[in-house]
Parts: C-alpha cells; structure tokens; sequence
C-alpha cells in the first residue's frame, strides 16, 4: 500500500493498486490409497464409523457449497491419487449435483506404495493455460492420507501457472510410518510448483471439524492471500472474565460450562 504525499500521518490515506480478482477453475485430487479408509474418532447415524473418505467428501461438499455462495462463477472437477494422478471427472462444473454424483464414485485402491505427483502437476499446468485464456484461473486442492508414503515429482521449476493447497490426515508417527517427513515433501510441493500463496494442513488427531476448519480457511481465494505464516484463523473461542478488580461486588464468577 502506497500513502498519498502531503498529508499529516493521522489523516494519511492509503490505496490499494487495482487489480482483477479472477474466478477459479479448482481440481480436488483426492487420495485413494486403503488408508483413506482409516476411521475418524467420530461416529456417523446409528453408530456407524465415519472414514476419512467420508469426512474428505463431506468437506469438499461443504466447500463447494460455501465457494459457490461467494461467486457462482466458480468451477470444480476432481481427480484421484493412486500411484498417480487419473481424471475421476474431466470437466469443470458448478453444479453442486454433478459434484456429488462425481464423489459417489470416488473409488479406492490397493495400497499403492508410490505416489508421483507429476501426471498431476501436468495436467493441471495444462488446464491452468485454458482457464487463463478465458481470465481464470487454475487452483489444485490435494487431499493426501498416506502416513509412510514421500510423494515425488518431476516437474519443471519455473513452470508456475497454477497455485497448490494440500490437506494431510495421517497417523500418529510411528515404527511404520513417517508423516514428518511426508509433510516436509508436501510442504515442498506447495512451495515448488504454487503460482500465488499455497496452504498446507494437517492433522493426525482423526476428528472430522478440523478437517473442516482448515477446508473453510481453503476458502481464501489466491490472489488475496498472506503468507500463511501471518495467518491467525481462526481465532481462539476462549472465554475472557473480566479483571477481579473491575468486577461489582456482589458479582460472582460464572462456573465453567
């Protein structure tokens, strides 16, 4: 922000550049891998356990839904890891419908034991470029469930024309698994390829709000971003009392609910 000359600090304007904020075209890449299957600490109706899958599904959903309520112009397909990346449904849409029908068929596969990125950044650096003729852009939301298995890619470095988030549910570290250093390879991934400002996520304490907390902050379009090391959302609930000198005599403490 740039301050405008000849006027006192108090009474100092500032102005922001003008600039298009674009609509997006977004790929959900979902893993599929058995641990995708891991089930949450929550229960569904009656009982019935609640995988990451279910909860990845119904969070995306609750994305679309939100992102369409902000701008109807937005579009989403979807795409599954296995040991790459494949189309699960090629064209864009923002049809909420379509996009539950696409979820449906969200398949699972046999542990795969390799995860290449590279089909993936391909295809999505080649869609970026129709999304950018029509003055779009192209964002990739990777949702990643393996706690042992690095991803790899082989992309060119200078090729950012699409920006990358990534959500990582894993286990607790463990003799079979590493999720640190599978982290440490996303985060750069997203560093890596990322046109504007990519997030990255994660948790392993299997509870489906967090899951959604970080896919409502995902809702943050690229081009109005910070860095997420100046992120502070969302903000702590805690109750405050007042100072026990400022309070009325007479007025005892709440019990804590």
């Amino acid at each position: 922000m740039e301050g405008i000359e000849g006027e006192s600090s108090e009474a100092s304007r500032y102005s922001l550049r003008p600039s298009r904020i674009s609509n997006e075209d977004i790929i959900f890449c979902i893993d599929s891998d058995p641990e995708s299957l891991c089930e949450m600490k929550v229960t569904g109706p009656n009982g019935r356990p609640v995988t990451r899958l279910d909860s990845i599904k119904q969070a995306i959903l609750l994305f679309i839904n939100a992102k369409l309520t902000i701008n109807p112009d937005n579009r989403f397909s979807f795409a599954v890891l296995g040991k790459s990346a494949s189309w699960l449904r090629k064209e864009f849409s923002g049809d909420v419908e379509s996009a539950m029908t696409a979820l449906r068929g969200l398949p699972t596969t046999s542990s795969c034991g390799h995860a290449d990125l590279t089909s993936l950044f391909r295809v999505a650096s080649h869609e970026a470029k129709k999304s950018r003729a029509q003055n779009r852009i192209l964002r990739v939301i990777l949702i990643y469930c393996r706690s042992s298995t690095r991803p790899q890619h082989q992309f060119p470095v200078n090729e950012k024309c699409f920006s990358l988030d990534v959500l990582y549910l894993h286990d607790k570290p463990g003799p079979d698994n590493c999720p640190q250093e599978v982290y440490d390879a996303l985060v750069d991934a997203v560093e890596y390829v990322s046109e504007y400002e990519g997030y990255i996520f994660e948790s392993g304490q299997g509870l489906s709000r967090i899951l959604f907390r970080y896919m409502c902050i995902l809702l943050a379009h690229p081009q109005q971003r910070c860095t997420q090391e100046h992120l502070d959302i969302p903000k702590p609930l805690a109750k405050k009392s007042p100072p026990a000198e400022a309070m009325p005599e007479d007025v005892t403490s709440a019990p804590n609910q």
